[in-house]
């Protein structure tokens, strides 16, 4: 992801939010989002296919914070 942030999916970003122990919050709306318990920064990302690389550099940003915490 750090080094090419097109081309990536929700079922992608899911998966690895999965693993880190993240919090997945899907509404009835067309947007998923990403918390950690301890961190402030919560990451909203539209679901559409492909997700835009200006949100996948957010959600490494939260995965980064989410290690300092």
């Amino acid at each position: 992801m750090r080094v090419n942030s097109r081309d990536w999916r929700m079922t992608d970003l899911e998966c690895v939010a999965g693993q880190l122990g993240f919090a997945i919050r899907k509404a009835s709306g067309s947007h998923v989002t990403f918390s950690v318990a301890g961190c402030p920064t919560v990451v909203t990302v539209p679901a559409r296919k492909p997700v835009k690389p200006a949100y996948v550099r957010l959600f490494l940003r939260l995965v980064d914070e989410s290690r300092e915490v």
